[in-house]
């Protein structure tokens, strides 16, 4: 007993030398210190205050976009539209996991991971391989894959073409408004007004949702928008002929966009997660209030992108692709779509926030959204599903595009498009979340507006 008070007693005292804090609340030491650095093509939108919405006359008098102060938290936004390489870089991506998911059945030790060989870990489903090149002429390989390819054998250019039709995209996303929705429907109600599930006693998964995705670009958009005109050039070489590289991708649905940016997000973190770096926030669409702040570009009262009142600059020279005058398409520099970043950026740093193509917002459309509305990161979404009616399968477009006439460019004009369809006039950016300071950066960074 004596022995066992003595232990007891110098574990007692090595304790106390430990590195506690004197007793203070100090907070869980050796926490990874974590800096944000500027995403690759994106630039820094500061946070502010601004009035969304018209601040001229409203032409149509539709009402649609009233002014109303709005508070924007700092983030992240694509310098550019997302362009035709970029997209394709997903396809790819969606493409070849694909083929090694099937050959994983005939060669496991090439093409997956099945097992940790420093830890021992047996993965289950095991992970892909992709430190292995496809071998897409090997004799085993082409039997597999032959299901991956159209029917027709050596088509054009005696190449195999894939069946863009098998190009699906899985995902999963968890939904936080219907977990955080106070549902009395569920369980029974307990005293203080709870159900079982806020207890803990129901399975969470139920607010896992899961998504599985064509992620192939409409390239038919080009004539199913426009009947009576000679558009069969853009359909066969748009998307794929490196001429168009960096044009903005479009005859992309609100649904692929969003699946877009989780490939993206997902891409980023498996990088940080080898190399053992803090993973960062996701990648998503802007919120439509996010959107018209960082094409005001800090200019408070301005309805250009650019901070004039005009469409053209002193030279004369317009400012942006749209559809000037009377239908003269050409006059601007372009007839449809022009290269991502051939006008001047904004005072942000984002090019292109006023034609080109109009972009794909996270906000599902609603005529009274201003009226109803939070006025802090100001935000209004609705997972439509498929049985809805087309109404509640509009999502917000913002900015205008080659097609559209000067109206439409101004920073608070608003369209919408359906969730489930795609343009040849739509395209969309992402955004991220601006966490906190980085290296070296600037306190005073945070705000600013101009009038």
């Amino acid at each position: 007993m004596k022995r066992l008070l003595f232990y007891l007693m110098i574990l007692i005292i090595l304790g106390s030398c430990g590195n506690t804090g004197n007793g203070e609340l100090i907070g869980v030491q050796n926490r990874p210190k974590f800096y944000q650095p500027d995403p690759y093509g994106m630039a820094y939108i500061p946070m502010g205050s601004y009035t969304m919405g018209a601040g001229d006359q409203d032409v149509p008098y539709s009402q649609l976009h009233q002014p109303k102060t709005i508070s924007i938290a700092a983030f992240y936004m694509d310098e550019t539209e997302v362009t035709n390489n970029e997209y394709r870089q997903f396809v790819y991506w969606v493409r070849d996991s694909i083929a090694r998911y099937m050959l994983g059945d005939i060669l496991p030790e090439k093409y997956l991971i099945e097992e940790n060989l420093e830890t021992g870990e047996i993965y289950d489903p095991p992970y892909l391989n992709w430190e292995e090149d496809i071998e897409w002429n090997g004799e085993e390989e082409r039997e597999v894959l032959q299901d991956l390819f159209l029917p027709e054998h050596e088509r054009y250019y005696r190449k195999k073409q894939i069946d863009t039709r098998l190009l699906y995209f899985k995902y999963y996303w968890i939904d936080l408004l219907s977990a955080a929705r106070k549902d009395y429907s569920q369980g029974d109600v307990k005293e203080g007004g709870l159900s079982n599930r806020f207890e803990g006693l129901s399975d969470r998964s139920v607010y896992i949702r899961q998504e599985t995705i064509n992620i192939y670009p409409d390239t038919l958009c080009w004539l199913h928008d426009y009947v009576y005109s000679y558009n069969e050039p853009m359909t066969k070489q748009y998307f794929w002929h490196p001429a168009f590289d960096n044009y903005p991708v479009v005859g992309v649905t609100w649904k692929q966009a969003k699946a877009f940016c989780v490939w993206r997000t997902q891409l980023q973190n498996s990088f940080l997660t080898q190399n053992d770096e803090v993973t960062v926030n996701e990648f998503r669409l802007p919120t439509e209030a996010e959107w018209e702040w960082a094409a005001r570009g800090g200019y408070a009262l301005s309805p250009y992108p650019w901070g004039g009142p005009y469409t053209r600059n002193g030279k004369g020279c317009f400012l942006g692709n749209f559809k000037p005058m009377r239908g003269d398409y050409v006059d601007d520099g372009g007839l449809t779509t022009v290269v991502v970043g051939h006008y001047p950026p904004n005072d942000f740093g984002l090019f292109d926030m006023a034609g080109n193509v109009a972009e794909w917002t996270i906000d599902a459309y609603d005529e009274a959204t201003y009226n109803f509305s939070w006025d802090m990161n100001q935000t209004y979404t609705y997972d439509a599903k498929e049985t809805d009616p087309p109404s509640l399968k509009r999502k917000v477009t913002r900015g205008g595009s080659w097609k559209d006439i000067a109206y439409y460019l101004q920073v608070y004009a608003r369209s919408y498009e359906f969730q489930d369809t795609a343009k040849s006039f739509v395209g969309f950016r992402c955004v991220q979340n601006y966490l906190g300071r980085q290296k070296g950066d600037n306190p005073n960074r945070a705000s600013y507006v101009r009038n």
